[in-house]
């Protein structure tokens, strides 16, 4: 069992940064392929980044280039930077975990956080 609880989210202006923050519990952490989803309000959920234990790193296309996906094993810690941020960025972010590799679909995901939500105004 794995549980995420997200934090960072709040109101930025077009162009600004933040930085997303996902702690996890359990011992197993490591192990876990951790992503980033995103949804808006009337859209479905979306695929933001991913990595697996071993630092490799996937990201939509809609990020990539400002987005940044890393983490900290040590602290049990997946962070999401992202960068030159534009209104269409706005939405709740959920950290997800998986054992194994990353996927992109969020329905191959078994764990969740709560969310955090991005607002980026023009």
């Amino acid at each position: 069992q794995v549980q995420l609880v997200e934090s960072g989210g709040g109101l930025v202006q077009t162009g600004g940064s933040l930085r997303l923050s996902c702690a996890a519990s359990g011992r197993t952490f490591s192990s876990y392929s951790m992503g980033w989803f995103r949804q808006a309000p009337g859209k479905e959920r979306e695929f933001v980044a991913a990595i697996i234990s071993s630092g490799g790193t996937d990201y939509a296309d809609s990020v990539k280039g400002r987005g940044s996906i890393s983490r900290d094993n040590t602290k049990n810690t997946v962070y999401l930077q992202m960068n030159s941020l534009k209104p269409e960025d706005t939405a709740v972010y959920y950290c997800s975990a998986r054992p194994g590799g990353w996927q992109r679909g969020p329905g191959l995901y078994p764990y969740w956080g709560q969310g955090t939500q991005v607002t980026v105004s023009s």
